[in-house]
């Protein structure tokens, strides 16, 4: 049976249960002989089964006198659905989807009305206080207490932004046309699934579509990980990437602008591709050969936008995620502040989190990030390789920026770039289970032993400054170990 039918299998099994030996009915299931005309008590139905674990099932055609099979023809079935979506849709409050099926039992036609659980409880009538709510109890329909719709309250979950549904209802073969699904598979490292059927049950559990029983609607996630083209789901429209190369220091002098169409996943590969050409490069020699790589760490590239692609707050309407490139930065930005608690100064090697949890999830299962936590930590240990500035961590009105400085020698950097870069130091030695020293801050700004006066007259001002605090107080000066301020 097609797995988006599995509930009919269950729905049979209840209503053979309930025919025998004795009829009645349960909390999961109500049948009825034909569409009442009370449209109150309709809804009352509809609302319970949606409160109901698990959700559960009118069945038409069975007379309520005796339970004998009395059927339903097509006009019957026709009106009765119509009628029930419209209340579900109208009605109540979420709004509900129904899904029906019409079997054939003992030579008669039943209609079975499936109303699913809903997540956001309680499900009530529409315009009405929660407490128009009614619940399943002893096989029938009553309306619930005011403990009862408190338990409710607690087993409610608000649909995450990922889960909600970005297309209109659809058939496979456009679900199928819209999203790259060999370049999901790819990324996973494993075959698509040649069968339809089979492949809609694995995008289905993957969170990329909601089946309905008459097509699939495909979720944000699914839209945002792998559309082919973001423009053809509204939700999503002003969620693409932004690239823009500016000429000089400033925003005054525009080169080009690039507007990322694609889901984020298909798309990854191919910007970093496009910043790979367009930033500024250097020589180096590896492996005996010459190479041109750019002036960025690749691996700070890839975390940063990751970052910016996962962490931002979707909520905020009309933006996306923006990577400005000037002469001397590039820097990314998405739309959202920081999580409630955390702190710029405390986000290398702070516990993961995110708003977005299925989009971080699955990026690790692509091997785009990892969700460990070790994003900026990569980061930091790159840029430290690279020779550059410390890395720039701004909070913004409803938005967040982190921004890399070309390479500059010791000498060429600010006061403040020191000290912060001293900083940044001693927390990445402190989650690699060891301490800064003037021998590690020498080999982070690549200067010479010559030097050792001038780093430590700077660890003096970070300690000064609040930045970093001597590990041991009784050490000498030659030897002494310095942490970050909160270790």
């Amino acid at each position: 049976m097609n797995k988006d039918k599995l509930w009919l299998e269950h729905a049979r099994s209840c209503l053979e249960n309930s025919l025998r030996p004795v009829p009645h009915e349960t909390n999961e299931l109500d049948w009825k002989a034909g569409l009442s005309d009370e449209k109150d008590r309709l809804v009352e139905h509809l609302v319970a089964f949606a409160n109901h674990p698990n959700g559960g099932w009118l069945v038409f055609g069975i007379s309520n006198a005796d339970a004998s099979l009395v059927g339903v023809g097509q006009a019957e079935v026709e009106t009765i659905v119509s009628r029930l979506t419209n209340l579900g849709r109208d009605a109540i409050e979420p709004p509900l989807v129904l899904d029906h099926a019409v079997v054939a039992c003992d030579d008669v036609s039943l209609l079975f009305v499936y109303i699913k659980e809903q997540a956001n409880k309680p499900v009530h009538r529409r315009g009405k206080s929660i407490e128009e709510a009614w619940i399943r109890s002893g096989g029938t329909t009553r309306k619930a207490s005011r403990s009862e719709i408190g338990a409710l309250m607690l087993h409610s979950q608000t649909p995450r932004w990922e889960a909600l549904r970005a297309s209109s209802l659809l058939p496979a073969n456009e679900v199928i046309a819209r999203l790259d699904l060999a370049t999901i598979a790819k990324l996973l490292q494993r075959p698509l699934p040649e069968d339809s059927g089979e492949l809609m049950n694995w995008l289905t559990d993957e969170g990329m579509v909601e089946a309905d029983g008459h097509g699939y609607y495909i979720t944000h996630f699914g839209a945002i990980a792998a559309a082919r083209e973001l423009d053809q789901f509204d939700p999503l429209g002003r969620k693409g990437i932004r690239v823009i190369r500016y000429q000089g220091t400033n925003k005054v002098d525009t080169v080009d602008e690039l507007l990322g169409h694609k889901g984020y996943a298909v798309g990854f590969e191919g910007l970093i591709g496009y910043l790979k050409r367009v930033l500024p490069h250097s020589e180096v020699i590896q492996q005996s050969l010459r190479e041109q790589v750019t002036i960025y760490p690749e691996i700070a590239l890839r975390e940063l936008i990751a970052n910016a692609l996962i962490h931002q707050d979707f909520s905020v309407s009309g933006a996306g995620p923006i990577i400005d490139i000037y002469d001397d930065r590039i820097s990314f930005t998405n739309p959202g502040g920081l999580l409630p608690g955390k702190r710029p100064d405390r986000l290398i090697g702070a516990t993961p989190e995110s708003r977005n949890e299925r989009l971080a999830s699955k990026f690790r299962q692509y091997r785009i990030c990892e969700e460990r936590g070790t994003g900026f930590q990569k980061v930091v240990a790159a840029i430290e390789l690279f020779g550059m500035p410390p890395v720039r961590f701004e909070p913004l009105e409803n938005a967040f920026r982190v921004t890399l400085f070309a390479p500059r020698k010791f000498a060429d950097m600010s006061q403040s770039e020191r000290i912060e870069a001293c900083y940044q130091h001693a927390v990445l030695q402190y989650f690699s289970s060891q301490t800064l020293t003037n021998t590690s801050l020498r080999t982070r700004f690549k200067v010479s032993e010559r030097q050792r006066n001038l780093i430590t007259n700077l660890i003096g001002d970070a300690v000064e400054a609040g930045r970093i605090k001597r590990k041991d107080a009784e050490s000498g000066n030659k030897f002494a170990e310095y942490l970050p301020y909160w270790a």
